[in-house]
């Protein structure tokens, strides 16, 4: 795994340079700049759209009862597609707009998720709905007033948070 991640830690640079370089040669280096600028924005925009449709549906699987798995998938792709186009490159800019295509997005997060075990609250909780006990209970809050507080007998008259009268 930490040689996977050297590998990609020291070739994608290398081939984003490699295409900056192609690019560049072709349309320009200013084009190439305001290109790699302009994709980063719009990945931006649409990561923040997209993003808020997902949160509304992890909403509506948490009021059904449901765990939202699938959200919380698509919700860490939406992550990956926006360090993807904030990073300056062509490559990373594709895997990034890649990503925020939602029928590619939800088929990634529904593989991920039925090869996921996931652990709620200290037990083990499947996608339907849970069969737990529930404990309902009632509670008051009681406040004294504040002649009671005067006149309680002091625990410790030498405390220096003691109020003087």
């Amino acid at each position: 795994m930490a040689l996977l991640f050297l590998a990609a830690l020291i070739g994608i640079p290398l081939i984003e340079i490699l295409v900056f370089v192609q690019v560049g040669s072709e349309i320009g280096a200013l084009n190439t700049v305001i290109i790699t600028v302009v994709t980063a924005l719009i990945g931006v925009f649409l990561i923040r759209i997209q993003g808020l449709g997902v949160l509304m549906r992890a909403r509506a699987s948490l009021d059904r009862q449901e765990t939202p798995v699938n959200e919380i998938f698509e919700g860490i792709f939406l992550a990956l597609a926006g360090l993807f186009l904030i990073i300056p490159g062509f490559v990373t800019d594709a895997v990034g707009f890649l990503l925020l295509i939602p029928p590619l997005r939800r088929a990634l997060a529904s593989y991920m998720a039925q090869r996921s075990t996931f652990v709620a609250t200290g037990m083990h909780q499947s996608r339907r709905k849970s069969s737990g006990t529930v404990i309902d209970g009632e509670y008051e809050v009681i406040e004294e007033d504040a002649a009671s507080i005067e006149n309680r007998n002091d625990p410790n008259p030498d405390s220096p948070w003691r109020k003087e009268k």
